[in-house]
């Protein structure tokens, strides 16, 4: 499974905010953090302030701090926000051959596996396991 930029900077981002969610941390500061440009991350931040999981303050000491629950969360819950939904990518070239048909059953399991583990990791887990949270 490949996740796009977009998919590891939500992931970032929602981890380094539940790392303290008392804490607020403004887009340029993660942008920073992450080595990306400001306007990136906000696309991403709004998402994930869409979703409920960080809350955007605004005025001088503003930005974003983390409102979900770091031990229902899950990093699938995550992915599924930047990723196409399973059955809904674009088909690939060669994907209607034989051969194709066949990798892609494999590349399949491999992403079923790979969505399972996801799903079975909350931000809770994740940053406890780190030692950073």
């Amino acid at each position: 499974m490949k996740l796009q930029t977009a998919t590891r900077l939500g992931l970032y981002a929602t981890l380094e905010l539940a790392r303290d969610p008392a804490q607020t941390l403004s887009s340029a500061d993660l942008a920073e953090r992450f080595g990306v440009s400001t306007h990136h991350l906000a696309k991403v931040l709004r998402t994930l302030s869409a979703a409920g999981l960080v809350h955007a303050e605004r005025g001088a000491s503003g930005g974003y701090r983390f409102t979900g629950n770091r031990r229902r969360v899950t990093l699938m819950d995550i992915v599924a926000l930047f990723e196409p939904a399973p059955g809904h990518r674009a088909k690939e070239p060669g994907e209607d051959t034989e051969i194709g048909a066949s990798l892609q059953r494999v590349l399949q399991e491999i992403d079923e596996i790979a969505e399972a583990t996801l799903r079975s990791v909350s931000l809770e887990t994740l940053l406890g396991s780190s030692h950073v949270g």
